[in-house]
């Protein structure tokens, strides 16, 4: 079969292991506002409306993972990192709806007080 790999969605769990081996960047495509009111510990915010796969950082030896809020942006991204030339190919299948509903902690963001809370 020929044409780009296909997109390789990792499970919560497997996003979990990587991140806490500290070997892996998360790059969460969504917009400022999504990433501002609920995100993942550590997770970077690359917005899929101005995303250049050239401001990504250097990640040195570290395995780059696109997130979303359910897998379809991180997927457009992946693709046009592709384009650009770079050789990605992971991203947390299902996003962060998935990472929720496994149970794993978050970052959001109080409406009424302004306060950061931690939920896991």
């Amino acid at each position: 079969m020929f044409g780009a790999p296909k997109v390789k969605d990792l499970t919560p769990a497997d996003v979990k292991a990587a991140l806490d081996a500290g070997d892996t960047l998360l790059i969460d495509v969504r917009e400022p506002a999504e990433f501002a009111a609920e995100r993942i510990h550590g997770a970077l915010n690359f917005p899929l409306s101005t995303f250049d796969p050239g401001a990504l950082p250097l990640a040195d030896d570290k395995r780059i993972i696109m997130q979303c809020g359910s897998g379809k942006r991180s997927a457009m991204a992946i693709e046009r990192c592709r384009a650009a030339g770079h050789k990605l190919e992971s991203h947390l299948g299902g996003g962060i709806m998935a990472w929720k509903a496994a149970g794993l902690p978050t970052i959001s963001l109080d409406s009424e007080s302004g306060q950061v809370r931690d939920r896991g």
